[in-house]
C-alpha cells in the first residue's frame, strides 16, 4: 500500500527532477557533439581550394538540371554546363545558409534548458555561430582559390538565426506541452 505523507510525494517530485536533469545534460552533451562534428565538416567544406569547390558546384548545378528540368540530358554539354554556372552562385549561397542553419539547431540543442531566459537561449547560441562563420570566413582567406567574404558571414548569421529560432519554437511547443500535461 502507498503511503500518502507528503514527504513520500516530495521524495518522488526531488527523483523525477533528478531524472530530467541527467536527462537534460546527456542530451546537451550529445547536442555539443553534434554541433563540433559539423563544425568539423562545414571547416572540411571550407578548406576545399577554389577549384575543388567550384567543381563540386558544377556537380551540384547539374544534378539541379537533372532533377528539375525536363530533358536536361538531351541538352548540349555547352548548354549544361551555362545552366550549371546560372544555378551556381545561388546554390552556394543555399549552402551556406543551410549548413549554418543546422549549426544553429545544433547550439540551440547544446545550450538550451528550462533554467535559462528566453532570449539568452537565442542570443548565446546566435553568437556562437555567427563567430564561428566569421572564423571560417578568416580560415577561407588561406585556402587556394577561395576568399573570405563578409557578406557570407551574414549570409551565414542569417542561416544560424534560422536554425535557433526554428529549434527554440519546437522547444518552446514542447515544454508548453509537458507544462499542460503536468
Amino acid at each position: 500500500m502507498r503511503s500518502v505523507f507528503p514527504c513520500d510525494k516530495m521524495a518522488y517530485v526531488d527523483n523525477a527532477k533528478e531524472l530530467v536533469v541527467k536527462q537534460m545534460k546527456r542530451r546537451k552533451r550529445i547536442f555539443l557533439v553534434l554541433a563540433i562534428i559539423w563544425m568539423l565538416v562545414i571547416s572540411a567544406f571550407s578548406s576545399r581550394t577554389g577549384d575543388l569547390s567550384a567543381t563540386d558546384s558544377g556537380r551540384i548545378g547539374r544534378l539541379i538540371g537533372q532533377v528539375l528540368v525536363p530533358g536536361f540530358e538531351d541538352w548540349s554539354e555547352e548548354k549544361q554546363d551555362q545552366f550549371a554556372e546560372k544555378v551556381d552562385y545561388p546554390v552556394r549561397k543555399t549552402a551556406h545558409a543551410t549548413e549554418y542553419a543546422i549549426l544553429g539547431m545544433l547550439l540551440v540543442g547544446a545550450y538550451t534548458d528550462k533554467e535559462k531566459g528566453r532570449f539568452v537561449r537565442l542570443l548565446i547560441p546566435w553568437f556562437i555561430g555567427t563567430i564561428y562563420a566569421a572564423t571560417d570566413e578568416i580560415h577561407q582567406l588561406f585556402v587556394p582559390g577561395r576568399s573570405g567574404q563578409i557578406s557570407d558571414v551574414c549570409l551565414d548569421s542569417i542561416g544560424v538565426l534560422i536554425g535557433v529560432s526554428l529549434l527554440w519554437v519546437i522547444t518552446e511547443i514542447k515544454w508548453k506541452k509537458e507544462k499542460r500535461s503536468l
